[in-house]
């Protein structure tokens, strides 16, 4: 599903990533230099590195006229990466959007020593492009182009193709709509530490139905968009793990094995530190069982070193630490050890697991959740990571030894509360600093560690905290916890209307998304904005609530968070309304007679079935790009929640959890919202739901964007059409206002 995200800032930032086409999904963290003080950015279409201890020493490594072709424009940078040696640098822009995020694009490598710059790709098409990365030795660049992979040899320019039988159904080197949509699956082959081989996925989706979406407004006569996309219930697309020669040559696959029916999913892959073996994550169909595989990659023999089961389901690492989403497996003692992150004690902690599964060592201790990894640093003997034991709606950076012999040592100052962001440098001797609050404006800053101090010493965050003293005092946002009459206790936050009177009555909105992919109630600035309000709530006198139900990804342990297991549609709503109604009853100022509810995606599922089922206490809903039916949504986010529906027992519970089941209890005002080229939530989606509240007559208000996607941005005038229309429903079926 469509992730749920700080709208707020997101809202506020629109414009920006609209005109960088989201190219910034390459961009990994900073890019630091080996010495960990200094790192690399792009400054005015040039590559400067800058260095953390003092703020006036820059060097442009590449200026704009080593980025001009002969007779050219310069080079736009969009991302770039350097060779391991530093005497290359790999140049990726024009970037193409590829379902979410622009990856693909057009690369171009520039030599240091020869002062050359050169494009990549041959004969290739223009921005066809995609994962360019040199080679260890920085004598070749590798990448994908029409689910193709070819390496590229920088001495001549010489170009071999690897693989010559990718089309749209079998795809090399990158992934289906799926697999990318839920395991942030993209970049799909990984060099060998020696230079010599690459290993890679290979999908083969020639069996996985077409979801046809129809276009009707690019031509006179509409024509069909085809997607696979494998609803849940459906196999998913069968995966091979292959390795081949950068020469060129046939392909050795790795004997993983699969259930030939139900099949099974390869989520994670690498070289095992070393240039003769794979590590591979595989997961079987219902995402509750992994192993942990060694695969020889001269025989293809693979096998199962360290298991792992869940009653529920088990999360990969990128679908919690975005520092993944393009790879990667932190290894120790020259390859002898890794991490592994894991939920089985009832906390998420990060283990060393030795390279042959039979011993393991926990690293952190204690009842809280690493909510990301920030550093491994081996040479110190490190781990840096993030975790808020007290608090599940902020953040902070802790730090713990690696051979798990210490406790926990937080190094954000205490006087900070809120939410921190951190990178940090390799060696953990300085990282770069974000911090916001409910009530401080974001405020950054570059820190020396452990003693989390600037090194300039201006202490910008420190200064921004003291400096909103009184915006804390004058904020009319509180946070709070709700304990529901089944004893369930919640954290929300609540916006409170300009001049409010407690002796006054007013209406409530509650803004929702309620499922495991997301967390509304954060101490951060702007986290209470409502972005398709085109006014300002809390002048028009409206009272702006959000609750986290059991079940969002929260730090309050595996127990929490896996609760909704089989339980989406029936165990989160009726947290949000038991919570809502708790507070109707404990806050007078609550107008009982104007509650409304909104949410996206599955805020919007969360919105529908809120009405539905709890139609004595939500009187308006807006639900955006809701799943009306989930056997409508793709297997891999579904039935990771839900289970494998292979029968009728196991459709019952999506059938529990699905809006149309209660489509006829509708009493109140309900506006939906849909584009009809979302695809992520389908149409049909929409159009499942229009014949139950047709079938039961239930009246009802529609708006649906022809071919606007899940975000619904395409096209002028669409966001300000979408927000004037959001708006203006809620004024006249919820009114603002004290009574």
């Amino acid at each position: 599903m469509m992730k749920n995200l700080n709208w707020g800032r997101v809202f506020l930032l629109l414009l920006m990533a609209l005109s960088m086409q989201t190219a910034f999904a390459q961009i990994p963290s900073t890019h630091w230099a080996k010495d960990g003080y200094q790192y690399y950015k792009v400054q005015n279409g040039e590559v400067v590195m800058l260095d953390a201890r003092d703020a006036s020493k820059k060097t442009v490594v590449l200026n704009r006229a080593m980025l001009t072709p002969a007779g050219q424009e310069p080079v736009a940078v969009r991302n770039f990466y350097l060779s391991e040696d530093g005497q290359k640098a790999l140049i990726y822009t024009k970037a193409k959007r590829v379902w979410r995020f622009a990856t693909r694009g057009d690369y171009w490598v520039y030599d240091m020593t020869a002062k050359k710059l050169t494009k990549l790709g041959g004969q290739l098409p223009a921005s066809s492009l995609m994962f360019g990365k040199f080679s260890p030795d920085g004598a070749k660049v590798g990448y994908v182009s029409g689910h193709n992979i070819y390496v590229e040899t920088l001495a001549d320019n010489s170009i071999k193709q690897l693989t010559t039988d990718g089309t749209e159904k079998l795809i090399n080197g990158t992934f289906d709509w799926a697999y990318e949509e839920e395991f942030f699956c993209r970049d799909g082959f990984r060099w060998s530490p020696d230079s010599k081989q690459i290993a890679y996925w290979q999908i083969d989706a020639s069996k996985t139905r077409n979801y046809l979406m129809l276009n009707t407004t690019d031509s006179i006569y509409p024509f069909v968009k085809p997607v696979e996309y494998p609803v849940a219930g459906e196999a998913p697309s069968p995966f091979k793990i292959g390795v081949v020669s950068a020469a060129g040559g046939s392909t050795k696959w790795m004997d993983i094995p699969t259930d030939p029916v139900l099949q099974s999913y390869v989520p994670r892959m690498e070289w095992a530190a070393n240039s003769s073996e794979l590590i591979i994550q595989h997961l079987n169909r219902a995402q509750n069982q992994t192993e942990i595989m060694l695969c020889n990659v001269s025989t293809g023999a693979a096998k199962t070193i360290y298991e792992e089961k869940d009653a529920a389901w088990l999360d990969i690492l990128p679908e919690w630490e975005e520092h993944y989403y393009y790879g990667g497996w932190d290894w120790f003692n020259n390859g002898k050890e890794f991490m592994w992150a894991s939920e089985k004690d009832g906390w998420r902690h990060l283990y060393r697991i030795s390279h042959d599964g039979k011993k393991e060592k926990l690293i952190t201790k204690g009842n809280y959740d690493v909510m990301q990894i920030n550093a491994v640093d081996e040479k110190s003997g490190y781990v840096y990571f993030s975790a808020s034991p007290q608090n599940a709606t902020q953040k902070y950076l802790y730090r713990t030894k690696l051979d798990g012999s210490g406790v926990a040592e937080r190094l954000t100052p205490m006087s900070q509360p809120g939410t921190h962001s951190y990178d940090v440098s390799p060696n953990g001797k300085a990282a770069t600093h974000s911090f916001s609050n409910y009530y401080t404006q974001e405020a950054n800053e570059v820190v020396s560690l452990p003693e989390h101090k600037t090194f300039s010493g201006a202490e910008e965050v420190a200064k921004a905290v003291a400096g909103s003293a009184s915006a804390k005092t004058r904020s009319n946002i509180e946070f709070f916890k709700v304990k529901d009459e089944e004893g369930v206790e919640m954290d929300g936050w609540m916006q409170k209307p300009d001049n409010f009177d407690p002796k006054k009555k007013y209406p409530v909105v509650l803004y929702v998304y309620g499922e495991p992919w997301g967390q509304n109630v954060k101490d951060a600035f702007g986290a209470t904005y409502n972005f398709l309000y085109t006014g300002n709530m809390a002048k028009d006198g409206y009272i702006y609530v959000s609750i986290d139900n059991r079940g969002t990804p929260v730090p309050k342990g595996r127990e929490w968070r896996k609760s909704i297991y089989k339980g989406i549609g029936t165990l989160n709503i009726r947290d949000l309304a038991l919570g809502m109604k708790q507070m109707l009853k404990d806050r007078a100022y609550m107008d009982t007679s104007r509650v409304a509810v909104w949410g996206w995606s599955g805020g919007g599922s969360s919105t529908l079935n809120l009405m539905f089922q709890y139609p004595e206490i939500f009187k308006t809903g807006i639900a955006v790009a809701a799943v009306g039916n989930q056997l409508n949504y793709d297997n891999i986010y579904q039935e990771r929640y839900t289970g494998v529906p292979v029968d009728e027992a196991g459709r019952e519970a999506y059938r529990k959890g699905s809006p149309i089941t209660y489509a006829k209890n509708l009493k109140g005002n309900l506006l939906y919202i849909h584009g009809t080229g979302d695809d992520n939530v389908h149409y049909n989606n929409a159009e499942q739901l229009i014949n139950e509240l047709v079938k039961y007559n239930r009246q009802f208000e529609l708006m649906s964007y022809p071919n606007r996607t899940h975000g619904i941005s395409e096209g002028p005038g669409t966001t300000q059409h979408l927000r004037t229309l959001y708006t203006n429903y809620l004024r006249e079926h919820c009114a603002p206002g004290a009574r």
